[in-house]
């Protein structure tokens, strides 16, 4: 039979998803000592669930019955935080609409930090001095264009600003506390990112070399698709040879959407869907990723990045300034950023750091405050054509094939104290959070806490068909390969070639049906 949510979660005067969020229940302390250190949640003020109340949740995300009609609140993918859909490149820059009229300000300034140009010191500019000197990018929203994904050079002249290098070499220090954690270090000479700009009077690190080889992949229909793969370098070294065993890993910026959201998915819920071991058979094997967080100090459920390498959003920001941008800030406070101890006229550059002024960092900590608040509120756009006859049938052929295996639909976040616009939210991300194996044609063979070279954390599907409205470049997969959402489906292999194969057969107007799905999330 169809599962019915609303008749699981009560609504009042028609409030439907709005029940969601307004069903309270007493506050309680949470009990999360029995569980394994890297399983607590100290990013968040939870009310715990009790047994009813899982059973409920249990029943509402159970996978549907009937794909002849829309689930109920399907339309709202962000439950009361989906905002409506606009056909601008505006359409991942809103906030969530039930956030309290009274944090809008701190929204926007949060918003304002985010776009912010940086620039180097000293400055007369003292607010936004610090920048470099080696870096990426001058702004957040220089990577994340209008808060949605990065893309690859079409060209070798072309900005490279939203995308970039990782960089490690293997060995390291252990660590005890992450299960079959894989130590790396960063290169000596040109630490853990590239940074191809640069401060005047400073040399960039190098810059990010790419070829392209076209790949012709032919379907069942007859119909040939072109993959391109790539093949990365370091070019024109500034500062000589990188390690002998340099693993290189690129990456474009992730689209913003739905950060709080996914950052109030409960542990349990994501270890739930887990199976290290492929224990039921079907090929899938997903496992947690785990991170060091030196936020608080122990390990934590790796969540955000490519590869799940960080905890929270306030971590995921708090990189992401020192490595693009060079700004020291609470969790990262050298003032040089990336720069190592080989490039001495980095590390010798005026830092944007004043004693008495922004806790004497160049980004303090009500700023990072701010940009974090901004990045967990970017609301989800509402779904479209929801109940087109081709978008159901799409949706029915992705349960099929096996898509929604690792792509997981639906969760409910947390019941939380102090985040009214992330608590217990009905929401459809499509991605269990977890790592999997993709196969040796997406590998960038670089290990990343306990990640191997061939994993990475399944990426939330809402709003995949509205970055190129956002950008102006349609791009998916973790660098950008993929310049159609057939492409990104065809490079997928690993626990995934199963599902991927599957598609390769179908008819065409079945594979049509399940783009068109895609294109309405």
């Amino acid at each position: 039979m169809k599962i019915h949510p609303v008749s699981a979660f009560a609504s009042a005067g028609g409030a439907g998803i709005l029940a969601l969020a307004l069903t309270a229940l007493p506050p309680m302390a949470a009990a999360q000592e029995a569980l394994p250190d890297w399983q607590s949640e100290p990013h968040l003020n939870i009310i715990p669930r009790d047994a009813e109340e899982s059973a409920r949740i249990a029943r509402v995300t159970a996978p549907p019955q009937d794909f002849t009609a829309p689930e109920t609140f399907e339309q709202n993918p962000a439950g009361a935080a989906t905002t409506r859909f606009t056909d601008n490149a505006d359409a991942f820059s809103q906030f969530s609409p039930n956030m309290p009229r009274t944090s809008e300000m701190e929204f926007k300034l949060g918003n304002g930090i985010f776009r912010k140009l940086w620039v180097g010191a000293p400055s007369s500019t003292k607010g936004s001095d610090g920048l470099g000197p080696l870096y990426n990018a001058r702004a957040c929203q220089n990577c994340h264009i209008k808060d949605g994904r990065g893309h690859m050079p079409d060209s070798p002249d072309d900005s490279r600003v939203s995308a970039f290098l990782r960089l490690s070499v293997p060995g390291g220090d252990p660590q005890p506390a992450i299960p079959d954690y894989i130590p790396t270090s960063p290169d000596p000479v040109y630490g853990g990112q590239l940074q191809d700009l640069a401060l005047e009077g400073y040399l960039a690190e190098a810059k990010m070399g790419i070829r392209w080889t076209e790949i012709p992949v032919t379907l069942a229909d007859g119909s040939t698709v072109s993959l391109r793969a790539p093949d990365y370098a370091l070019e024109n070294p500034a500062y000589g040879d990188p390690h002998e065993g340099l693993m290189l890993s690129a990456r474009v910026a992730p689209q913003m959407i739905g950060l709080g959201l996914l950052e109030a998915v409960p542990v349990a819920d994501v270890l739930a869907l887990a199976d290290p071991e492929d224990t039921d058979g079907d090929g899938i094997s997903g496992r947690p990723q785990i991170v060091w967080s030196a936020e608080f100090d122990r390990p934590m459920l790796g969540r955000f990045g490519h590869k799940g390498g960080n905890a929270t959003i306030r971590a995921q920001s708090a990189g992401a300034l020192a490595g693009d941008m060079g700004l020291s800030n609470p969790l990262a406070p050298d003032p040089s950023g990336e720069c190592t101890a080989a490039q001495a006229d980095c590390r010798k550059a005026p830092a944007g750091q004043e004693d008495g002024i922004r806790d004497g960092l160049e980004l303090d900590g009500k700023s990072l405050d701010l940009i974090t608040f901004y990045s967990r509120n970017l609301a989800v756009p509402e779904r479209r054509k929801l109940d087109d006859p081709q978008v159901l049938r799409g949706k029915e052929i992705a349960y099929t094939v096996g898509c929604t295996s690792c792509h997981n639909p639906k969760f409910v976040t947390h019941r939380l104290n102090d985040q009214p616009e992330q608590s217990f939210q009905l929401i459809w991300p499509y991605t269990d959070l977890l790592l999997h194996d993709m196969g040796e044609g997406l590998a960038d063979n670089r290990p990343e806490s306990r990640a191997t070279g061939r994993e990475w954390r399944t990426a939330p599907l809402w709003g995949v068909s509205l970055n190129a409205q956002v950008t102006g470049v349609e791009s998916y997969l973790h660098d950008g390969r993929a310049r159609t959402l057939l492409e990104a489906i065809l490079w997928h292999g690993g626990e995934a070639e199963t599902a991927r194969d599957a598609v390769i057969t179908l008819p065409t107007e079945d594979r049509e049906a399940l783009i068109a799905w895609l294109q309405s999330l």
